[in-house]
């Protein structure tokens, strides 16, 4: 069945629970940010809050599930493509995203990306990259970039960046993108391809953790941060107005791979079909 477009304006109110506010963000966290993005995205694509359930884990991205008005499972570290999968395997009527960030998705919940991108069930997986855990001590992360200073990396990261859309591309996900917050409407439209598309979606958004990554590392308040990292992904629209980059600036966004297989689930489905179908034959 398929869900019916929505006419009405985009109000992001209409997919909050009011009763979760005021938000538990720090000032100027790009999470929120991502938050508004794929409530329109979700918005745009006519998706009944009756059938999308939200998965989020540990952390300040796993938060964030709490304040969508739709049917949320916050579950334990690194595990929500675990939950996500059994639910959309029990559920498949459901529309199913899940919210990680960088740690809970690449360090604890790494194998499990892996293997929900090999088999291609229909999920959205947005990981949200801030470079850092954020909630639990400002621990140094898989993307955190190289020289930055952490609490565990307090003389400067020696170890080289994860690039999380690579991973997921090559492990078979169906459909790989990558924006940078300060891009919302890009964002939007991208996450809204995600969304659509039939079989495993990752989509690495680029936040900005001000409070906990940027004072550290003397980035700044969140407009430079997000300036610094917008000059760093699209150099040539900015050239010389930001002296130090955020990021490296090889990163592609946008659409970095897209292909269609069988999905997981209907493929499953098929086979069990056609199991009960051999039994009352015989």
């Amino acid at each position: 069945m398929k869900d019916t477009a929505h006419t009405a304006a985009f109000d992001v109110n209409d997919w909050i629970r009011q009763d979760q506010m005021p938000h538990f963000l720090c000032p100027g966290c790009g999470h929120g940010i991502a938050l508004r993005a794929l409530a329109w995205a979700l918005h745009e694509q006519g998706i009944d809050k009756d059938r999308l359930a939200v998965v989020s884990g540990i952390g300040c991205s796993g938060r964030l599930s709490a304040h969508i008005d739709a049917n949320t499972f916050h579950t334990t570290h690194g595990r929500p493509l675990t939950f996500a999968t059994g639910l959309k395997l029990a559920r498949p009527d459901l529309h199913v995203v899940v919210i990680t960030g960088d740690g809970d998705c690449l360090a604890i919940g790494g194998n499990h990306l892996i293997h929900a991108a090999r088999r291609n069930l229909d999920i959205t997986c947005l990981m949200l990259n801030n470079e850092i855990y954020g909630m639990t001590g400002g621990q140094v992360s898989p993307t955190t970039a190289e020289g930055r200073y952490t609490s565990t990396t307090p003389m400067g990261n020696t170890e080289p960046t994860f690039d999380a859309c690579a991973l997921a591309a090559a492990a078979g996900a169906g459909f790989v993108g990558r924006e940078v917050t300060m891009q919302v409407l890009a964002l939007r439209d991208l996450i809204r391809q995600a969304v659509a598309h039939q079989g495993f979606s990752f989509v690495e958004v680029l936040s900005d953790c001000t409070e906990i990554y940027g004072r550290k590392n003397d980035l700044g308040a969140s407009p430079e941060m997000m300036l610094a990292k917008k000059s760093a992904m699209r150099p040539f629209a900015y050239r010389n107005t930001v002296d130090v980059p955020f990021r490296p600036n090889h990163l592609r966004t946008g659409v970095i791979a897209r292909g269609e297989r069988p999905e997981y689930g209907a493929a499953y489905r098929a086979m069990a079909a056609g199991l009960r179908g051999e039994e009352g034959d015989a």
